[in-house]
Order: structure tokens, then C-alpha cells, then sequence
């Protein structure tokens, strides 16, 4: 992260320097691979000199990382982990290597922070100096602000218990929803194009699920008022968990038998799990307005049962051409596609589960 003074004085303002993606144009701070030969934070300066044309003193000890999700030509999107570590600008150079491919602008610290996009560096670059650290610290909300002003704060944790809670259950499987079509998608190039990245992804998504999941199993506990029953709750982010977990266990079958070639079945089951996982998705937020949105529910539940019963039939045709092309003579390659086809009629099963949960919440609610 370049940085300078404005001025000499101690607590002079600090201005950050930004430069743009060279895709999608967005404003960044200057980043790359570690190369090879060179610790952490003098690759991070050279990338600084190729990317931004600075050069300074750069910390060998990082302010801090953030993580942001980085689109491959591949098609995958996997999660990249940053190291940040503040360089102290000396110079600017005239020229240098990526200048026709960027451009660069420093900004305010507050300005800076609100130009990029990922959240946790938008906290790194507020933390800069003192006054931003205790601002960005000081995240309280309406009542810890009036339990402050009042001198009540060493009674506010008693007062707050009292409250009634309604939680945030509907941004939640919106969020698991999202993390299921996104998986299914990887796990559908997987199947294309055989690449390892895909595998990656598709883990890298099932533990962002099992966060939400959990998160969700907290807030169902602590919460005084729940929009549904609180085990209808539990069984619909349980039901959509199980869908991811079956992909991620899909994608460990096929790295731990390095398979590379699909059958067309295959990749039709993967195309049916896509629609299923997007069907999902758009079902969650019509649970928002269960009583509204009860016919729209049922189409879709419909069809999510109609697109498990087709996968069924294409997971026994599937099944049947493995084993006359491979049942006698490559029994091994059988057995393992065999597995495979297993794993893709449990991802299906799980999104019937999904459709039996959401047909049992209209029942109760519409």
C-alpha cells in the first residue's frame, strides 16, 4: 500500500495511491504472485514499481491481509488471500512497466477506502492513522449510542438480553443460496474442462456455506422471534447445506481418482444441478412474503421434483453405457464413474430435500 505525508508535521494527513484494475478498471492497491527468490514484502515493492511506478521504503511486517475473489480466464473464481504492507513513497518514476495499462490517483484515506471494493481493505486503509483507527473502531449502533449517552452502559448487556430478537434469517439463505449456485457452476466447468481450479472453488464455497450454516444455527438460538418455525428453519439451511456438502464430496471423488474425461450424462446431470441450484436461489427471498409468494413457491418446488425425477432417469442411462463400454474390460474406470454418477444423484436428492422443506413452510404459512 503506497503511501505519503502531506507535509512534514507528525499528524499530517496521509494520502494513499490507487491504481486501476487492468480488466475491470476498479481501483486497487498495486498486487501480484510472490515471486520466486524474494521474501513477501519486496515482492510486494516490486509490484508496486511494475504496477504503480513508486518506489520508497516498504515494512517487512504487513499491516494486515484481506481476502477478495479472483476471477481466472478459466472460468473459475477462487479466493485470494493479500498481504498488505505500507510502502513509504520516495519517488514517483516517469514511465514504468504497466503504465499503459493502469492508472494511478492518490487518494484520502477516507477516499481510498470508499473507492475499493473489498470491505476488509477498506478497513486496513481507514486504519492508517490514529483518528481513522478509532473511527473505523467505534462501530456502535443506535442503542449502544443512547446506552452510552445515558451512563446506563454497565447496565446495557442486562437491558439488551431483554429485547426481542427477529435476526437476519432471510439475508442468511439468500447468502447459502448464492454459495450454491456458485459451487454448482464450478462444479459444471469442472466437468467441461477437467481443470483443478474448479475443485478449489468448489471447496473454497462449501466452507463459505458452512460458516452461514452455522451462523444461522446461532441466530435461531438466540433469536426471540423467527419468521417460521424455528425447526423449519434448522431443516431448510440443513437441506441446503447438504446440497453444497454433496458437491464438495463430488469434486473430492473425482480429484482422488484424478478423473479427466465425462461422460455426457454426467455434465447433463451437472447442467440439471445448475437450474436446480438457480431455482433455489430464487425461490429464497419469495420466502420473504410466504402468503404472497405461495403459488410461485409451488411452481418452483414442482419443477425442482420434475428435474430430480429426469436425473434419475439419466443417472441409469449413464450407469448402463459405463458399463457396457467399460464393465469387462476397464472395471476399474467403471467402478469410478460409477461413483461419480452416485455423488451427482445425491446433489439432485439433496435439492428435492430443499423443494420438500420450502413445500412445507407454504403449507404452514401461505
Amino acid at each position: 500500500m503506497p503511501y505519503r505525508a502531506d507535509g512534514g508535521a507528525i499528524d499530517a494527513p496521509v494520502r494513499v495511491l490507487l491504481v486501476t484494475s487492468r480488466e475491470s478498471k476498479r481501483w486497487v492497491i498495486p498486487k501480484g504472485n510472490q515471486a520466486s527468490g524474494h521474501s513477501p514484502h519486496a515482492a510486494a515493492a516490486l509490484e508496486a514499481e511494475e504496477e504503480a511506478g513508486v518506489r520508497g521504503a516498504i515494512c517487512p511486517t504487513a499491516l494486515g491481509s484481506y481476502r477478495y475473489r479472483k476471477k481466472r480466464r478459466n472460468g473459475a473464481s477462487l479466493m485470494i488471500d493479500v498481504d498488505v504492507f505500507p510502502l513509504a513513497v520516495s519517488s514517483e518514476l516517469g514511465m514504468w512497466k504497466e503504465q499503459g495499462q493502469r492508472e494511478r490517483r492518490w487518494f484520502t484515506l477516507a477516499d481510498a477506502a470508499d473507492a475499493v471494493d473489498e470491505p476488509d481493505l477498506s478497513d486496513l486503509i481507514r486504519s492508517f492513522n490514529q483518528a481513522e483507527f478509532r473511527s473505523a473502531a467505534r462501530r456502535t449502533g443506535f442503542l449502544q449510542t443512547v446506552a452510552g449517552t445515558s451512563k446506563v452502559s454497565h447496565m446495557f448487556a442486562w437491558f439488551q438480553r431483554l429485547l426481542p430478537k427477529t435476526g437476519n434469517f432471510f439475508e442468511l439463505f439468500e447468502a447459502h443460496a448464492a454459495t450454491v449456485v456458485a459451487a454448482a457452476d464450478a462444479m459444471a466447468r469442472l466437468l467441461q474442462d477437467g481443470n483443478a481450479d474448479h475443485i478449489r472453488e468448489v471447496v473454497e464455497r462449501e466452507d463459505d456455506a458452512d460458516n452461514i450454516t452455522r451462523e444461522m444455527l446461532r441466530t435461531v438460538r438466540e433469536t426471540f422471534l423467527t419468521p417460521f418455525d424455528r425447526g423449519a428453519i434448522s431443516s431448510l439451511i440443513g437441506s441446503l447445506d447438504d446440497a453444497i456438502d454433496e458437491m464438495h464430496a463430488t469434486v473430492m471423488a473425482i480429484d482422488l481418482y484424478e478423473v479427466k474425461d465425462f461422460d455426457q450424462e454426467m455434465k447433463d446431470m451437472a447442467a440439471i444441478i445448475i437450474d436446480a441450484a438457480r431455482l433455489v436461489a430464487e425461490a429464497m427471498p419469495l420466502l420473504r412474503d410466504v402468503g404472497r409468494n405461495g403459488g410461485r413457491l409451488h411452481e418452483l418446488t414442482e419443477r425442482l421434483i420434475r428435474m430430480e425425477a429426469h436425473a434419475d432417469e439419466i443417472h441409469a442411462i449413464g450407469v448402463k453405457h459405463a458399463f457396457k463400454a467399460h464393465g469387462s474390460g476397464d472395471t476399474l474406470r467403471f467402478i469410478v464413474s460409477r461413483e461419480v454418477y452416485k455423488h451427482l444423484e445425491r446433489i439432485v436428492d439433496a435439492f428435492e430435500a430443499v423443494a420438500n422443506e420450502i413445500d412445507g413452510i407454504v403449507i404452514d404459512h401461505a
